[in-house]
């Protein structure tokens, strides 16, 4: 634990090279808060703070710069921090003037991320926990080939091909699809393998194509997520011509960055901050990352996140990405049908 000066000295460290992007020195500290000591003082407190590795220096007679150690202390005492109300009613008006879609709210939040953060945005489309049947059509083609669409909770629509061994009218497509969509309405895959319906054999034979359908989409990973802001990493003075970025750049190239990001254990109990090397992966040793899920805890949930240099404006990432996850998880849930239509409000607790 730190003293509350030593804190305060810590703080006006990472504030100062999170703005400055260079070492900080004890008369800069003292410009910057009236401590009420002397600088011999602010001079003793700061070699505590390197000795516990807090800050380093990147050379004897330089300043101060931050350590992930210095950032997480930083961090852990940034608290109910939100939004300014003004952008929050900028982001409501923007998402009402988008067409009512859930890759056009996708988009706009990841630009709306990236502008506000001035980093890379990440966000992904919700993906169901486990897909669950919503609506059945069996649509007659040619002869013995008919095509079956499939309509899983949270409007995605998935087709396939189906041959029988006979022609199958469409009146009595349209009856088979009837039943099927009385029978499994909500139904995951294995709550319809459980259930042991009575059924014909061409009936039969269409439930195992649409559970196909269903187990396939189950395993499938998280879609391509949508990007935005890389230009703004370009402009970071720590990754100007430097291996840095094109770590980056081979993640986003190879789509391999969402897998890198993501912590274990990522949860939807709100915004979680992982610094320099506490990312699992290497090659993002050198960045942080401020993240969330959203959506429904049961039904549906995606990510959205910032990821920049571990010298990141960490209260403005977590109320930006805070914000943006409870926009994201009400307009999830409205089409998710739960609710009737919402109404975005503003938080207004400052």
């Amino acid at each position: 634990m730190l003293t509350s000066r030593t804190g305060t000295i810590l703080k006006s460290i990472v504030e100062q090279y999170i703005v400055k992007a260079t070492p900080v020195s004890s008369q800069s500290i003292i410009n910057d808060y009236e401590l009420g000591v002397s600088a011999a003082t602010i001079r003793n407190e700061m070699a505590h703070l390197e000795q516990e590795s807090y800050i380093t220096r990147p050379h004897p007679s330089a300043g101060s710069i931050p350590s992930d150690k210095g950032y997480r202390y930083y961090v852990e005492t940034l608290m109910d921090i939100q939004l300014p109300l003004a952008e929050q009613c900028l982001i409501n008006h923007l998402f009402h003037q988008v067409e009512r879609k859930l890759e056009e709210w996708l988009n706009l939040a990841a630009t709306l991320i990236a502008q506000l953060v001035q980093n890379v945005a990440v966000v992904t489309m919700p993906k169901p926990v486990a897909c669950q049947f919503k609506h059945l059509e069996l649509v007659a083609l040619h002869d013995s080939l008919a095509l079956l669409v499939l309509i899983l909770r949270g409007a995605r629509a998935k087709q396939q091909l189906i041959t029988f061994t006979q022609v199958i009218p469409q009146s009595e497509l349209t009856t088979i699809a009837n039943k099927l969509n009385a029978t499994y309405s909500g139904l995951t895959s294995s709550q319809i393998l459980a259930k042991g319906t009575d059924l014909s054999p061409i009936e039969q034979q269409v439930t195992d194509c649409l559970l196909k359908v269903m187990e396939t989409e189950d395993e499938q990973e998280y879609e391509e997520p949508y990007l935005d802001g890389l230009h703004f990493i370009l402009n970071q003075p720590e990754f100007a011509h430097s291996h840095r970025m094109l770590n980056l750049m081979e993640l986003v190239e190879h789509r391999n960055l969402l897998r890198s990001i993501v912590p274990s254990g990522l949860t939807n109990q709100g915004v979680q901050v992982v610094i320099g090397r506490e990312n699992r992966a290497e090659v993002i040793h050198d960045y942080s990352v401020v993240i969330s899920q959203y959506g429904l805890l049961q039904e549906a949930v995606g990510t959205i996140g910032v990821v920049g240099p571990t010298r990141m404006p960490y209260a403005r990432a977590i109320s930006t990405v805070d914000y943006l996850s409870l926009v994201l998880g009400r307009l999830v849930t409205e089409l998710y049908g739960r609710e009737t239509p919402i109404e975005l409000t503003l938080d207004n607790t400052n």
